[in-house]
This record gives structure tokens, sequence and C-alpha cells, in this order.
């Protein structure tokens, strides 16, 4: 009987996404790099007063070159993953205000056009693919798709952020508690029930960013304003220290193709 071929490290390799496994640790990641990006921006876009549309330039032009990379990279590296996330998560931000504020359609208005913009890159990447699942983030269409659907979530979970806390009267902690507590659901979900891993994936990464937009307007926020009153700056040093250490302590691995 004829042996079976040896499996090759290219073999191997194929078998890997070019993202990360979804475990605890990517998920206390995401928050803070949710957080960063909304002290980070505001940080060039307001205090430093650069405007939404400039703010939009200065962190869409190092996203789309961070994605490109990200795409030509034969496999998965932490560093440049996080890094692209970090990028999309402050240029979310100032997409979002720019919406909400410049365009003067409101939080409301911006959230709206937003969750259309998610649902159509997920319909055209699943038109397109047959799938949706990060685990098939392992060729350059579906990261193409990967990347645009979650920088449109990272601009709606920003709108949606603003809503709550603002038009919707919850404050910084009241939008925080909102959307931790239902992120906390969408993990009960996930142990107890059969619901669609992909579905709640998707869901749970969408409101990881309001959470990270009303804790980051928390941390800097002045105090007469219901915030922490650390300022953008300090805020930013803090959060990416944070991230910094997480990645040192919680290493990430490739998750596995499908």
């Amino acid at each position: 009987m004829p042996s079976q071929p040896a499996t090759s490290p290219q073999d191997d390799a194929s078998a890997l996404a070019k993202v990360p496994a979804v475990t605890l640790g990517f998920w206390v990641i995401k928050i803070l790099a949710t957080t960063l990006g909304e002290t980070g921006a505001d940080l060039f876009t307001q205090q430093y007063d650069m405007g939404y549309a400039a703010g939009i330039a200065l962190f869409c032009i190092p996203l789309l070159i961070l994605v490109a990379a990200q795409i030509r990279a034969k496999g998965f590296h932490s560093l440049l993953y996080w890094a692209t996330i970090l990028a999309s998560t402050t240029a979310g931000t100032a997409l979002a205000d720019f919406f909400d504020r410049s365009l003067g359609i409101g939080y409301t208005g911006g959230s709206a056009v937003l969750l259309a913009c998610v649902a159509g890159s997920l319909l055209a990447w699943r038109l397109v693919l047959g799938t949706v699942s990060v685990t098939s983030v392992s060729e350059p269409r579906a990261e193409a798709f990967y990347w645009l659907t979650i920088t449109f979530s990272q601009t709606l979970g920003t709108a949606l952020g603003d809503w709550s806390a603002d038009d919707g009267g919850l404050g910084y902690l009241g939008g925080a508690a909102v959307f931790g507590g239902a992120l906390l659901v969408l993990a009960l979900m996930y142990r107890l029930t059969a619901l669609s891993r992909t579905a709640l994936f998707w869901a749970a990464f969408i409101l990881t960013r309001p959470l990270g937009a009303t804790v980051g307007d928390f941390l800097d926020k002045p105090l007469a304003q219901g915030g922490l009153n650390l300022g953008r700056d300090m805020a930013t040093l803090v959060l990416l220290a944070a991230i910094a250490l997480a990645l040192w302590l919680v290493p990430q691995k490739a998750g596995k193709a499908h």
C-alpha cells in the first residue's frame, strides 16, 4: 500500500487564515483598539483642530497601505494585523464624525447609512464568495471584503456609540453598560445555542466598536461632561501601552482556514 505524502510546511500554512484565532484575548485587544480609535482620531480631528475631512485623509492613507501589505503578506503577522485594525478604527471614527456632523445628517442618519454600508458589504461578500466567515480569509478577494466590512463596521460603531451617549441620553457610562451587556448576551448565545457562529462574530465585532467609542469618550471628556478628563493625548498613550502589553501577554495565532 503506497504511503501518503508527507505534509509540507506550505500545506500547513495554507490551512491557516490570515487573521487571528477568535479567542478571549482577541476580543480584549479588539476592545482596547476600538477605544484607542476614538481617542486617537479625536486627538487629531478635534484637539489639534484638523477637521474631519483632513482626518479622513490622514487615517485612510495608512489604512490603504496596511491593507495592501496585509493582502500581500504570505501568512498571518500579528503586528501587521493589529496595526491595520488600529488604522481602520481611527479612520472609522473620522468617517463617522464626518457623516454625522459635517454632512449634517445627525447620529441617527449616520448610523442608518453606515448600517446599510455594512449590510451591503456583507451581502456582496456572500454573493461573490459564498461565505462571510472569517475562516475564509486566506485569499485576496476574501481579505478585501474582510477589511472593507471591518472599516464600515468600525465607522458604524462610532456612530452608534455617539447616538447612544448623546441622542439616546445614556451618557458615556450608560452607553458602555448597554453595549457591554449586549456583548455578554452574545457570549451566552455562543455558549448556549447553536446560532450561526459567523452571525454572532459579526454582531460582536460591530458592538465592540460603540463600546470602545463610549469608553474612549468617558476617558477623555471633561468632568463636567461626565468623563474622567484624562485628555485625549494621555488616554491615547495609556491605551497604546495597554495594547502593547496585551499583545505581549497574549500572543496572537492564526486562525484555522476552512
